[in-house]
């Protein structure tokens, strides 16, 4: 039997209120608040990729170690959150390689995160990489909380008999803790998913259900907000959102509790 409503969710910035740290590799200065997602939207080539490991294993490595050394050493994969124009993992493997950059600057940033945010739930590092300049401009961090109402949202959705999903360009491991935590089931969270899957996971779900609702609040999610029947972006994070992204959603929210009101409206 077809269920009646499906609603995605992106995490970061729309279930999690986000606190995001970068340091700039040709200042050193480092910079709270960047839109990472933004930033890789202007130019072609450019990917936002996430190193898919645990803090400790990162502070554990040596300053000095080469990023390249870190993820050969350890075995560490990555991850790709978003992109534009051609980029895959091994065209951010081989920047990745070709670059200078040091462990220390990704100690740096997951520092600055968890002295500022002590008791996140999800904490990530990674960087973005221009492929076309052939080097890593910014490293990166964030950690975050759910939002005061994703909870209660997510109670009532399911008092609804409203199936919930999470696609999100983050690793599996950091989307585990906040799943778990608001009672989505693993199959129903989509990592590492990039603005195509994320779009393709709505378009599945349309075929199962008689209304899809997207719910996100990034660059990356326009196309899938665009798939849903309907689309909502939400601007509690607080950050400026481009003009483009407004466009693409049905609805505008200030907060996610509101999504309820919407998912009545149906």
């Amino acid at each position: 039997m077809t269920r009646r409503i499906a609603v995605v969710f992106d995490s970061a910035g729309t279930l999690l209120h986000m606190y995001r740290v970068a340091k700039e590799s040709s200042t050193g200065n480092i910079l709270e608040n960047i839109e990472s997602t933004a930033i890789v939207a202007k130019k072609n080539g450019c990917g936002l990729v996430a190193l898919n490991t645990e803090k400790e294993i990162i502070l554990h490595s040596r300053r000095d170690m080469s990023l390249f050394e870190f993820i050969r050493e350890y075995k560490v994969s990555i991850g790709i959150s978003c992109s534009k124009g051609q980029f895959t993992q091994d065209i951010a493997c081989d920047v990745i390689k070709g670059t200078s950059l040091l462990m220390g600057d990704v100690h740096d940033v997951l520092k600055a995160v968890t002295s500022r945010c002590p008791d996140s739930i999800y904490l990530a590092a990674g960087m973005i990489v221009d492929s076309e300049a052939r080097r890593i401009p910014y490293v990166l961090s964030t950690g975050g909380q759910v939002f005061s109402k994703t909870l209660q949202t997510a109670q009532i959705l399911q008092a609804m008999e409203v199936d919930m999903y999470i696609a999100s360009g983050d690793r599996m491991s950091a989307l585990a803790q906040l799943a778990e935590l608001i009672n989505i089931p693993l199959e129903r969270v989509f990592a590492f998913a990039d603005p195509f899957m994320k779009e393709k996971v709505v378009l599945e779900l349309k075929s199962r259900y008689e209304k899809v609702i997207m719910v996100g609040d990034g660059i990356n999610d326009i196309l899938a907000l665009r798939a849903a029947d309907v689309g909502i972006m939400t601007t509690q994070q607080g950050d400026k959102r481009p003009e483009e992204l407004r466009k693409a959603a049905d609805v505008v929210l200030d907060d996610i509790i509101k999504v309820v009101d919407v998912v009545k409206g149906l």
